[in-house]
Order: structure tokens, then C-alpha cells, then sequence
């Protein structure tokens, strides 16, 4: 069953994000704020359990930590973001879902793939609060599992790139060696085919498992892209979470090219003095997810099952804050044409 949320813009500003999802099959009522919570006392709503990286990403967990902001703002309730811990294992996943649902807290967010088997778990315990993954599906009468179409805006990123290279040379850095992140390299590696069969793409990926730092260690994201940048490449694009500060700061020392992922990271203040060498920012509205979540929970009308989010919808796209992504010749007009295809589907994106 599918259910398709559908995003007016790709940014948190979605006031009625939940309220224009399409369903196919039912969704659970049952779970009102607060919803199967022990503590009894004063509202609680939204909480959110971060990927590995944690607050002050710049990029992923901070997306899922503006959407909290939002709806902490729009409903009053008190929220709750919690921090992983490293190297953690699941049964430490299932212990932190345990107790914000134990402390009242509905619904809550497990940002990242790794909370799947624990949100399974605790989901099931506690039938009447709603859950919410990101980047997973999760399979639950009470769970949204809220998914995105990266491989799209990674599309639009390699047109990008490929539009601004010099040298007929581009990098990918990959934070670790999973599905997810093969999506990115997918499309990006596409993008850039089908705009310039003449360029070539250098991939690499940090780590082949999370625990090994591969989202988490700007200095194996540096690394990568200053071996990339040596071998020629002027453009890298990094989907590798808290590593990626890493390859940005190297691009911009070499004054290159680098491309962001996530969130608009022209825009990020920890990353202000790269922002020039930042050309865009491939996006996923992660943080509007989170908050489409937590509207309708407070709306009565909790989502559940799988809410893709893709470029037909504006869950993903490509930002162009850069003023030097206008002028780059031919660049914005062979985005808006790459994305006016996939839209009506004569690009067909891969998938890895």
C-alpha cells in the first residue's frame, strides 16, 4: 500500500502537508498527542532520535531538527531530539524509543535506516502512538515510513555538474556503502551521462559500514575528495552526512566545486566561509516530512505506511541560493529540462 504526501516546496514551510496526502488504504486514529504515553502531566508531542552524526550535521539530522522546530512552534507542545551514542547497537535504539514513548511523547521520529529493526520492535508495544522513519520502510499499522526519491535530485546535481566542470572530471563521496546512498551515486552518475557522455566520474565511499565513521568523520570526507580533486576532478558531490563538511572544505581550499546534499548548505552558517565554492545543494525535504508527521497526528489523522516523497511532489529538488549557479552557461536551463523529464517520465532515474 502507498501513500503519496504530497510537498508544496522543498522546505519546512509546508503548513498543509498532511492535510494534501492521497491515501491508498485506511490510516490509524487512535493515536492523539500524547497517545499510549505513562507520564500523564503537560502535552508532549514530537520527538525525534538522531542518525549517527547527531545534531549539527549541517544536513540530515539538522533537515529532521528545523521540521521539530516547526511544529514545536505551530502546536506548543513540548518536543524532545535525542542524541545516538557511538557505536550503539540496536537493542540501545529500542531502549531510546522505549522511553519517549514511555515519557508520553507522539509521535517520534528515528531519523536514518538504522532504526528500522528497532522501531518494528517498539512500535508494536505501543500500538497507539505513531511512528515515523526516515529513509526506511518500516511495515506497521502505527508507522509512517517516510522515503524520498534521492536518486532524482542527485539526477539534477550531476547535470549540474556536468554543466559546470572544466576539466571533463567529477567526484562522488559517498559516506557508506548502502542502498541508500547507492541511490545517490546512481542518479548523480546518470545526471552526468546523459548531460556529457565525455566527463568522467570518480567514486568513492568512506566506509563500507556506519560504525566505521562513515557519516560521522569530517576528516575521512576531506580525504576522499582531496584524492579526487588530485586526480583532476572540479566538481565533487558528497552524500556522506556530518563527513561531507569534509569534502566541502576540501573543494573550496582547492577552490572547486562542491555540491551539498540534504539541506541547502549554501545556506548553512557552520559552512559559511565555503559557501562560495558551494554550487548547490541537492535537498530532501526531510524536515517537512517530519513536521507532515506531526500535523497529522494533531489533526487526528496520524499517516501510516509509505509516503514517498520525490521531484513530482517538490520532496526533492535542486536549490540554487549560489548566484554563481545562473551564471554558469546553460546550467539552470538543462536543470529545468532534466527535471521537467523525470516529472513526466520520459527520464527514467536508476536506482543503483
Amino acid at each position: 500500500m502507498r501513500r503519496i504526501s504530497k510537498l508544496t516546496s522543498v522546505a519546512v514551510g509546508v503548513a498543509s502537508l498532511a492535510l494534501a496526502a492521497t491515501a491508498c488504504g485506511g490510516t490509524s486514529s487512535e493515536a492523539g498527542s500524547g497517545g499510549g504515553g505513562e507520564s500523564g502531566g503537560e502535552a508532549k508531542g514530537l520527538a525525534i532520535a538522531y542518525d549517527i552524526g547527531g545534531k549539527g550535521d549541517q544536513s540530515f539530522n539538522d533537515a529532521a531538527y528545523a521540521g521539530l522546530e516547526k511544529a514545536k512552534k505551530e502546536f506548543g507542545y513540548k518536543t524532545a531530539d535525542i542524541e545516538p551514542t557511538e557505536g550503539e547497537t540496536d537493542a540501545d535504539k529500542v531502549q531510546r524509543l522505549t522511553s519517549l514513548a514511555k515519557q508520553g511523547y507522539n509521535p517520534i521520529v528515528g531519523v536514518g535506516f538504522a532504526y528500522g529493526p528497532a522501531m518494528e520492535e517498539v512500535a508494536k508495544k505501543y500500538p497507539k502512538v505513531s511512528f515515523g522513519i526516515v529513509d526506511s520502510v518500516v511495515e506497521g499499522d502505527n508507522v509512517a515510513s517516510l522515503v524520498f526519491a534521492e536518486n532524482e535530485a542527485s539526477y539534477l546535481a550531476g547535470v549540474a555538474a556536468a554543466k559546470a566542470t572544466k576539466t571533463d572530471t567529477v567526484g562522488f563521496v559517498g559516506g557508506v556503502d548502502v542502498p541508500l546512498i547507492n541511490k545517490f551515486e546512481a542518479g548523480f552518475e546518470q545526471g552526468v551521462k546523459d548531460t556529457n557522455p565525455k566527463v568522467k566520474v570518480l567514486s568513492q565511499y568512506l566506509t563500507q559500514t556506519a560504525e566505521e565513521g562513515g557519516f560521522s568523520s569530517p576528516d575521512k570526507g576531506k580525504a576522499a575528495a582531496e584524492a579526487q580533486l588530485e586526480k583532476n576532478a572540479d566538481v565533487v558531490y558528497q552524500a556522506a552526512g556530518l563527513s561531507g563538511q569534509g569534502v566541502i572544505e576540501a573543494a573550496a581550499t582547492a577552490k572547486k566545486w562542491a555540491i551539498g546534499v540534504d539541506s541547502d548548505q549554501y545556506k548553512q552558517e557552520a559552512l559559511a566561509k565555503y559557501k562560495k565554492y558551494i554550487l548547490t545543494s541537492a535537498t530532501k525535504d526531510i524536515g517537512g516530512a517530519v513536521y507532515a508527521l506531526a500535523k497529522s497526528v494533531e489533526d487526528g489523522k496520524p499517516l501510516t505506511g509509505t509516503q514517498t516523497f520525490d521531484l513530482k511532489v517538490n520532496g526533492v529538488g535542486l536549490v540554487d541560493s549560489n548566484p554563481e549557479f545562473a551564471k554558469i552557461p546553460g546550467l539552470s536551463d538543462a536543470v529545468t529540462k532534466a527535471k521537467e523529464g523525470i516529472v513526466d517520465g520520459t527520464i527514467k532515474v536508476k536506482t543503483e
